[in-house]
């Protein structure tokens, strides 16, 4: 095994591994260093990939308990908890070994151990027996991730007051949960234990769930989630949490402050968002500047204050998305091995994996009145849209908004089935700089749910086709 390299990688998550195989793919030597144990990372390991693997089960369980006998299907189901929680587990093994074959195959070797920054191009890794390897590089990518927030004054024991980690892993379904914030990861797994048979209340500071969410599509997704059973407090904080003899007793205050209020539970799950990792790492004594919320601080191409030090993923600003790191990884490698890398922001799509799925790209209304920009807006709705229909899935709409001098697709916001796969077809259009009315001459298949895509942005001109 080399001490030496081209390029090695801290962190073995969407960024760091993609940046680790990309280095390796453009002839560069590389190493992808990481402490879990198992390649992947927060996304593969105790984040997107188990929560999907349950979101999934979990609505195809709902779907036979409640949605089943409108379509002429009679059938009796029980939920076998253990079996689903393996099913999870197996797609997290099957993956992790995935990574450390990608990452073989590019020849970047796949060290197990916690990354040290000595100085720059210098790092030391103590490995899983406690030995230490000395490393050197001409570059080094800090791709160290994200870790979770926690509210002040209570404590997650991941047993009963869990993170999204416990929230993966609960040996039986919770009578009563109480999710602490809510964005998208609470109202994911809240979503995965209320079909499960959970009563779940959200309780979130804000005057709304899912603030980066356009507006319209936030109102009616909270809703539409309302009326599948989930309850939401909103404008209220949770100040204290205390064990009983029922379970827990959570204290909340409003946001503003006033009178305080107790609410019992089983289970707390807090989900309030997630902080850069940068602890343990190093970055301070060598001189990498952080920023105010303790996120490393680069360029416009990844470059951090110290020369031969870069930084991608969840550690530096934008949204913490697993894509995201992962497009940041490929531009970042590229740009050192003396390439054109480059991310368009505007163009990284977002979705809440939940029934029915919420998907955006590009900028929401809010955002445009706040910049000034004038636009227009097509929208549509799945109860019109002949697909959705024949499955018994009409809720949502979709939206459609465009620079009213340009017609220039500038967002779109998907409330609907199947929202999350149809939104990277709006990605490629805000990519290649498409109007609206590309999308609307553009032929969609029929019936298919994308044609409500295509109706919105008909509807930006006034010319919508179907009902």
């Amino acid at each position: 095994m080399a001490d030496n390299f081209d390029v090695v990688v801290i962190g073995g998550g969407p960024g760091g591994y993609n940046a680790a195989i990309r280095a390796g793919q453009l002839g560069l030597t590389s190493a992808c260093i990481d402490k879990r144990g198992a390649f992947g990372g927060t996304c593969l390991n105790v984040g997107c990939i188990p929560s999907k693997a349950l979101l999934h089960a979990s609505h195809l369980y709902d779907e036979a308990q409640h949605d089943f006998a409108r379509l002429g299907i009679k059938a009796t189901v029980e939920l076998d908890l253990p079996g689903m929680m393996a099913h999870k587990t197996k797609v997290v093994g099957e993956l992790t070994r995935g990574v450390e074959f990608l990452l073989k195959k590019a020849k970047s070797e796949a060290i197990v151990g916690e990354a040290h920054i000595d100085a720059p191009g210098k790092i030391t890794v103590t490995l899983k027996d406690g030995t230490t390897r000395s490393i050197t590089a001409k570059n080094i990518v800090i791709a160290s991730g994200s870790d979770v927030m926690t509210v002040p004054g209570v404590t997650v024991d991941e047993e009963t007051v869990v993170s999204s980690t416990g929230a993966l892993s609960l040996k039986q379904v919770p009578k009563r949960l109480l999710v602490v914030g809510g964005g998208y990861i609470g109202l994911e797994l809240g979503s995965v234990w209320r079909r499960l048979g959970s009563d779940v209340t959200v309780v979130e500071f804000l005057d709304r769930i899912t603030p980066g969410l356009d507006g319209e599509i936030g109102k009616n997704f909270q809703r539409i989630l309302a009326k599948q059973g989930m309850k939401f407090q909103l404008s209220t904080k949770v100040v204290g949490v205390e064990k009983t003899a029922n379970g827990l007793s959570v204290t909340l205050e409003p946001a503003q402050g006033g009178a305080q209020t107790k609410i019992e539970t089983d289970i707390v799950l807090v989900s309030i968002g997630r902080k850069a990792y940068t602890e343990n790492l190093g970055l301070i004594s060598v001189g990498v500047k952080l920023d105010g919320r303790g996120r490393v601080t680069t360029d416009a191409h990844y470059k951090t204050s110290v020369p031969g030090i870069w930084a991608i993923g969840d550690v530096r600003e934008g949204a913490m998305l697993a894509h995201k790191a992962e497009d940041e990884a490929v531009a970042c490698i590229e740009t050192i091995a003396g390439k054109s890398g480059h991310v368009n922001y505007d163009a990284i799509p977002a979705v809440v994996y939940t029934a029915p799925e919420v998907a955006s790209v590009g900028k929401t209304e809010e955002e445009l009145k706040a910049a000034g920009v004038a636009y227009k807006v097509g929208k549509f709705p799945f109860t019109a849209n002949a697909r959705a229909k024949t499955i018994a899935q009409t809720d949502g709409f979709a939206k459609v908004i465009a620079d009213a001098k340009t017609d220039r697709v500038l967002g779109v916001h998907i409330l609907g089935a199947n929202a999350g796969e149809m939104i990277a077809e709006c990605a490629l259009a805000i990519e290649f700089g498409a109007s609206s009315e590309d999308i609307a001459r553009t032929s969609h298949p029929h019936p298919t749910l994308s044609e409500a895509i295509r109706q919105a942005a008909m509807g930006v001109e006034g010319w919508t086709m179907q009902m």
